[in-house]
């Protein structure tokens, strides 16, 4: 069944500020996420053979991404990481350690209005994190940490709560807004400003690289490696939360690499560009914890926050997420398979902190992670607890800590729920991983599609989702319809509407064989 732990309890632990530290105590903690980017695209092969082994793919080839090169190299990097398949049930789920079924933010969140779709469950959590949400940025500010926000916040909409991270534990908000894409990544047009139909998308907190020749990555790149050097001024151990707007649309080339893709359709070479200056941030801020001296007490976790929109091919085919099915948005593998990289900034195996939390550089591994696990394990690597007050909050994740440290393997027959009650590029789903099995369940199945109401995969003998095993293994399919209407049901889910709008669909199971 799925795995659900308990928050630890240890109340003495709630301080803040500066002495809550010693330098060596505590590491620092990067998470680097990125905004549309799926599991291929990089340079660095995240499936593997027969073996274990990684093997590249031609999309492999395609991308340059090598500080993920160098970054993998120091680390671990995990070929089965999930998330939702779109961007705000992500992110909400990394503040919360919950499973969108549960957080209940199961769409991305327009800034303006509610977009639930038409048989979409209306009383979903459009608002995002609120005040009674416990966030992990909160809790890592009590016991003395530096929280940094930058990049793209999505939590809210327009004039709520969570429309701004520093209302939710962030000490620092660096362009955090309502908004999911950016007006324009160009200085030159005020990031959305000066770029007609897309002003109300402009990304705020920037003015000072108004009218420059600078791309947006770039600029965020420069405005968090400046607040982690003011934390470590401050002698705080620091949580910078690195959110990228990159690679989300609009595609427009990243003029510093644009070059590199010359002879490439205008959009595939401008989504390439926006990879690989993504990348160049990476490595720019792996630099910059080297110069500052604390490069070998950070922990840096990279991670996508939902399947790839690479401009390639139909949406639930295989071509942007080759080999893998489908991209962003889909219920399929491409949608929500992301990469996912654990390493320290600059190993070190000497060091006290890496002595506790050791992490072999080159590894690969087959574990289930999952996006929710992040919770867990930050508090977990920090040292983190969590006051009474909140110890009856169910976390969905787990502590990946003994999987980074080779100490044990994940959860056997590891679960994943990822619920979607709206319309979008698929619509009304839930996706259902138990092991190596899959099941995709659709509330409304749409007229003419190729799917009916069940589809059913053995992913460690169908990698593509080529093969729907729905009536050639009926009794499977009860049981995986079973545990996932339980898990449906304990985490609260919300279900889509029925056709009168007033009554609720919910998970139907199959007849009897």
């Amino acid at each position: 069944m799925r795995q659900v732990i308990a928050l630890p309890v240890i109340c003495c632990l709630l301080v803040s500020g500066p002495a809550a530290r010693a330098a060596q105590d505590r590491p620092s903690i990067v998470v680097f996420l990125v905004d549309d980017m799926g599991l291929m695209d990089t340079s660095v092969p995240f499936l593997t053979d027969a073996d274990g082994k990684p093997k590249s793919h031609p999309l492999n080839e395609f991308y340059r991404t090598p500080n993920m090169e160098r970054l993998a190299g120091q680390g671990i990097r995990f070929s089965n990481f999930y998330a939702m398949s779109v961007c705000s049930p992500t992110r909400v789920s990394i503040m919360t350690g919950q499973t969108s079924a549960r957080h209940r933010t199961t769409n991305w969140i327009r800034p303006e209005s509610n977009n639930a779709g038409p048989y979409g469950a209306q009383d979903w959590q459009w608002r995002g994190v609120t005040p009674g949400h416990l966030t992990l940025p909160e809790l890592l500010q009590e016991v003395g940490y530096r929280t940094i926000h930058c990049g793209k916040g999505h939590f809210g909409p327009n004039e709520t709560y969570g429309e701004d991270p520093a209302n939710f534990g962030f000490d620092v908000n660096i362009a955090g807004c309502a908004s999911g894409s950016p007006g324009s990544y160009y200085g030159t047009e005020d990031f959305g400003l000066k770029k007609k139909g897309r002003e109300r998308r402009a990304v705020p907190g920037l003015e000072k690289y108004h009218g420059e020749e600078i791309y947006l990555t770039e600029a965020l790149t420069r405005e968090i490696n400046r607040s982690i050097g003011e934390a470590v001024d401050a002698d705080q151990p620091f949580f910078a939360y690195m959110a990228h707007y990159a690679v989300h649309a609009p595609f427009q080339p990243d003029p510093r690499f644009a070059g590199h893709y010359s002879g490439e359709p205008d959009r595939v070479a401008a989504f390439a560009s926006m990879i690989e200056g993504m990348d160049k941030s990476l490595g720019d801020m792996l630099d910059h914890l080297d110069a500052l001296g604390v490069a070998e007490e950070t922990l840096v976790f990279f991670v996508g926050d939902n399947g790839t929109d690479a401009p390639l091919g139909p949406l639930h085919e295989i071509a942007c997420a080759a080999p893998l099915r489908g991209k962003k948005g889909t219920h399929y593998e491409g949608g929500m398979r992301v990469p996912f990289i654990a390493a320290w900034a600059a190993p070190n195996g000497d060091h006290p902190l890496q002595k506790r939390t050791p992490i072999s550089g080159g590894t690969i591994v087959s574990d289930v992670g999952i996006v929710y696990d992040l919770f867990p394990t930050i508090l977990a690597l920090t040292g983190t607890d969590v006051s009474p007050d909140h110890a009856d909050v169910t976390i969905d994740g787990i502590d990946l800590t003994p999987i980074l440290t080779g100490n044990a393997n994940g959860p056997e027959n590891r679960e994943f729920l990822m619920h979607f009650p709206h319309a979008h590029r698929s619509s009304y789903f839930t996706v259902f991983r138990n092991g190596n099995w899959k099941l995709i369940y659709h509330y409304r199945p749409a007229k003419g599609a190729a799917w009916g109401r069940y589809e059913l995969f053995d992913l460690s003998q169908d990698r593509d989702e080529s093969h729907n095993l729905a009536e050639e293994r009926p009794n499977k399919l009860r049981e995986m319809m079973t545990l996932m209407t339980a898990s449906l049901e304990e985490a609260g889910a919300q279900y889509p509407l029925a056709d009168d709008k007033t009554s609720r669909l919910v998970p139907e199971m199959p007849a009897a064989n």
